[in-house]
């Protein structure tokens, strides 16, 4: 813990992880975007800097403002939310900015994008975490279970779904680790996964009935599955690219500002930033990155076992979970061990609301860990209670 009266509170060790992927962020984002700045801001090579530093510093901002409330509050404020973003998410399905035959955001001014689905995916964690802290000294059935716990998880991860398959997926593993940690019974969650998959199935064989240009996503998830497990010869060039950035690097990596992959990476600076420095730092560098993501599961999972309440643990292991998956995802993706799913890499890959949602979960987590050594007493959320405070 940082000392008595200082303004910045919570765990020094997460705090000293930020700031250290923040920094990496900017040099990997400046020296992945210089093909972007001659094609579009006349060879400007700070342009991109510039606005993702902006990004960063407002994303550092809402962290501090998230860790200075008490985690409690956050219960009611995101029953609230809860109910802002399904409607976003139906907006964003039917009115987002189309790009890939895929609408998953909505613009911004200064050319940004908000994704809904980062909203979501947070506003969902936390309803969860409550829901579950409630549910702790009420005997489980499925009746009681579905229409608070799953009925939420099966709706939003639908509505995400037809227009970006990874992030539903993600978000409901994470549902699904966070209900099992609960100890919500494994023959509910098998029943969740199979109305799940069901679902699914019926979507996709609704899709295939309609004619091919109104089938969205469905062939690209086709074709990156087909080339994923096709071998060499059917790769995708965004992926060979990337495994010639990550050969390349070697061991030491050819330095900062030395890629030459980024001239041929469609997105290097947010899909495929990890590429971008696996070739310029090398191993070493690529496993240092590991490594910040490992620190900062394992100081959470420190939280979750020193925290004294049910609500502040289950609100901790959700969000870093979601958060080190998606790291995970990304730089599998980039050497070759999933197929390509333009997941951001959470405060590296250049972006907005990506970039300041995960600010505002690390600032919970953050805001939780400020409660350690406070001794208090650990107690359930009452049925009857609207707020956990």
């Amino acid at each position: 813990m940082l000392k008595e009266g200082s303004h910045i509170k919570g765990d020094r060790v997460i705090w000293m992880v930020v700031i250290l992927l923040s920094l990496l962020s900017l040099l990997a984002v400046y020296s992945s975007t210089g093909t972007l700045a001659y094609k579009y801001q006349e060879g400007n090579t700070l342009y991109y800097m510039a606005k993702h530093l902006v990004i960063l510093a407002f994303g550092l901002g809402l962290m501090y403002l998230a860790h200075r409330i008490k985690y409690t509050y956050y219960s009611k404020i995101f029953q609230i939310v809860l109910w802002i973003a399904i409607p976003l998410l139906v907006i964003t399905f039917i009115f987002g900015k189309d790009i890939n035959e895929a609408r998953r955001a909505l613009p911004l001014p200064f050319g940004l994008t908000f994704q809904a689905s980062d909203l979501a995916k947070l506003t969902l964690i936390m309803y969860l975490a409550r829901e579950l802290t409630r549910k702790q000294e009420i005997p489980q059935s499925f009746k009681s279970l579905f229409v608070p716990v799953m009925l939420p998880v099966l709706v939003i991860c639908g509505l995400i779904l037809p227009s970006n398959l990874s992030t539903a997926l993600m978000i409901f593993i994470t549902s699904l680790i966070l209900m099992f940690i609960g100890r919500i019974k494994v023959k509910y969650l098998l029943s969740m996964v199979g109305l799940a998959i069901g679902g699914f199935l019926l979507f996709v064989a609704i899709m295939m009935l309609l004619p091919k240009e109104r089938q969205g996503r469905l062939e690209t998830w086709k074709s990156r599955i087909e080339k994923f497990i096709g071998g060499d010869s059917k790769e995708e060039d965004q992926v060979l690219q990337s495994k010639i950035a990550v050969a390349s690097g070697g061991i030491l990596g050819k330095m900062p500002g030395n890629s030459s992959q980024r001239n041929f990476l469609s997105h290097p600076y947010s899909d495929f930033i990890y590429a971008i420095i696996l070739e310029e730092y090398g191993l070493i560098g690529g496993a240092f990155v590991v490594l910040l993501y490992l620190i900062l599961l394992f100081r959470a999972v420190r939280i979750v076992t020193k925290i004294p309440k049910s609500f502040g643990a289950f609100l901790t292991i959700g969000v870093v979970f979601s958060l080190v998956f998606q790291a995970f995802i990304h730089m599998g993706v980039a050497v070759d061990l999933l197929p390509v799913t333009g997941q951001p890499l959470p405060l590296v890959s250049m972006g907005g609301t990506s970039i300041w949602f995960t600010s505002i979960s690390i600032g919970i987590i953050l805001s939780v860990s400020k409660e350690l050594g406070k001794g208090i007493p650990d107690k359930p959320i009452p049925e009857t209670t609207e707020s956990y405070a």
